[in-house]
């Protein structure tokens, strides 16, 4: 099930891999915390699914899950 949908996804997709590139230009000690930062975001807006936005019970994705099993 997807929780993650349009405007989000992108701008994850993008804040994601900026970090990632951002990732190569660190100091040694902080590089790891940019890389599973940046990933994190690339792959929530890969996947459209995010375990924090399910826990917080949010939902930015336009399709309706119901209509879609009714369909």
């Amino acid at each position: 099930m997807k929780n993650v949908g349009g405007r989000e996804r992108v701008a994850r997709a993008v804040f994601g891999s900026g970090v990632v590139i951002f990732d190569f230009l660190a100091t040694v000690h902080i590089e790891i915390v940019f890389l599973i930062v940046g990933m994190w975001g690339v792959l929530t807006s890969a996947f459209g699914y995010c375990p924090f936005n399910g826990l917080l019970n949010r939902n930015s994705c336009e399709i309706d899950p119901q209509a879609a099993v009714r369909a």
